[in-house]
């Protein structure tokens, strides 16, 4: 991979279809938008495997994986090494997390890095031992039909916190249903805020729980908090 390719490379868009792209796993070959079934989904890069920071993350995602399943969200892992390998790092992972039984979501092996290039996972300043681009760590967020919803992107050196990325699904399933916002820090359970484009005519009829207005110097009426729909 030259510095022009990776120059070259784009991330996929908010709103975007992710491909269906075919990958092999180590739970078996997978076409995403069949592996999906319907689900909404988290596709999560790593820069290799046997690396001390993935061995956390992957980790703490598995621990979380009942309650993404809970709010019907499949989680899928990739890093840019085989099958094979993959399997044999599975037993680290579960080893130092204190985990046991099957591990509960697939990891796509990308040994050429091919969908790492596809979906420009690429990060151009970290090199591995072959002089080699890393996977950055993505998290693409998308809903049943395969389209973004939500994209993150951390250096290979910074490990994700994937209670934000359980936040982030609450708050993504919940805003795509209801005429609301979440506001900073928000978390599942507290106020919400209405949407500035609801009418004060159709607050009633959309939010029976009641709004509270914040009176602010400017004096207008903007601030509009509701309990969770």
């Amino acid at each position: 991979f030259t510095t022009p390719l990776l120059l070259t490379l784009k991330m996929v868009k908010l709103g975007d279809q992710l491909p269906n792209f075919k990958a092999v796993t180590n739970q078996g070959p997978i076409e995403f938008h069949s592996w999906l079934q319907g689900s909404w989904g988290i596709l999560f890069s790593h820069p290799a495997d046997y690396t001390p920071v993935c061995t956390t993350e992957l980790g703490r995602a598995a621990k979380l994986a009942p309650e993404f399943e809970k709010r019907g969200v499949k989680l899928i892992g990739l890093s840019c090494d085989s099958a094979e390998s993959h399997n044999g790092w599975i037993k680290d992972i579960q080893d130092y997390n204190k985990l046991s039984g099957n591990f509960p979501f697939p990891l796509i092996a990308d040994d050429k890095r091919e969908l790492a290039v596809e979906l420009g996972m690429l990060d151009p300043d970290e090199k591995d031992s072959a002089g080699l681009p890393l996977t950055a760590r993505a998290v693409f967020i998308v809903d049943e039909n395969a389209k973004l919803k939500l994209s993150l992107l951390y250096p290979a050196t910074t490990g994700r916190n994937f209670d934000e990325i359980l936040r982030v699904v609450d708050s993504l399933k919940l805003t795509v249903q209801k005429k609301v916002a979440t506001p900073a820090d928000w978390k599942a359970g507290e106020k919400c805020m209405v949407l500035p484009t609801v009418k004060a005519e159709d607050v009633p009829k959309l939010f029976p729980k009641g709004v509270e207005i914040a009176e602010v110097p400017s004096g207008k009426k903007y601030i509009r908090l509701t309990p969770q729909p």
